[in-house]
């Protein structure tokens, strides 16, 4: 998708804040950072490779709940998917090596990815993603990568919707860490850990360019830390 103007970073936090506060949570001090500078502009990664990270971590998933381990490797050497997944999730797919809870969290960065290609109707962080099953290819059965595309048919949002969204997130990890840290009630079923999650899928997908822009990283070299 074409790079298009992004939207007025002021204009766009302001709303944020807005909606943070209205979910009882506390807002980020006045010196965080944003996320991009007036006159950047936004595009989102291809199609095709969205497509791929979110087939990837629903393979992770699957192995995460039980997926042989010969299934997930054929499946993904057979649609070529291979050159999509990293090192680490290579030596967590192939022998379980790492955290499978901490593997089995990108079931939130998923819904970011889902949401972001038009798959799920919403992205509310207050409640669990919509269900995956019917989403996702069809691994019972072998379905492969380009008969899950032909399926689904994606329609990828508005980048300046996504960029929103995005600064949403990046506000809401901060927010809900805070909460956390204070003991205060969340706003609904998620945590600190399924917002950073979505925050993840989300600053992966989307490709700011401006003077103070980086190009963009690989999945595993998301900064999440600010």
């Amino acid at each position: 998708m074409a790079a298009v103007l992004a939207p007025d970073p002021i204009a766009t936090r302001l709303a944020n804040l807005a909606e943070i506060q209205r979910l009882g949570l506390p807002l980020p001090p006045e010196s965080y950072p944003f996320v991009w500078e007036p006159g950047d502009t936004v595009a989102l990664r291809p199609t095709v490779q969205i497509e791929a990270r979110a087939a990837v971590l629903y393979v992770i998933l699957e192995r995460c709940f039980g997926m042989p381990v010969d299934h997930a490797l054929a499946w993904l050497d057979a649609n070529r998917l291979n050159d999509e997944v990293t090192d680490f999730e290579f030596d967590f797919i192939k022998g379980g090596v790492g955290d499978q809870h901490a593997f089995a969290l990108h079931l939130d960065a998923l819904a970011a990815l889902t949401w972001m290609l038009g798959l799920s109707r919403r992205l509310d962080p207050t409640a669990p993603p919509d269900d995956h099953m019917a989403l996702m290819p069809d691994l019972t059965r072998s379905e492969t990568f380009e008969e899950w595309r032909s399926r689904i048919l994606p329609a990828p949002r508005e980048p300046e919707l996504i960029a929103a969204v995005l600064d949403l997130y990046y506000c809401l990890d901060w927010s809900f860490q805070a909460a956390e840290a204070q003991g205060l009630s969340l706003p609904g079923v998620l945590d600190s850990a399924a917002i950073g999650q979505r925050r993840w899928g989300l600053e992966w997908a989307v490709v700011l360019a401006g003077p103070y822009q980086e190009a963009p990283v690989g999945w595993e070299e998301i900064d999440l830390s600010t």
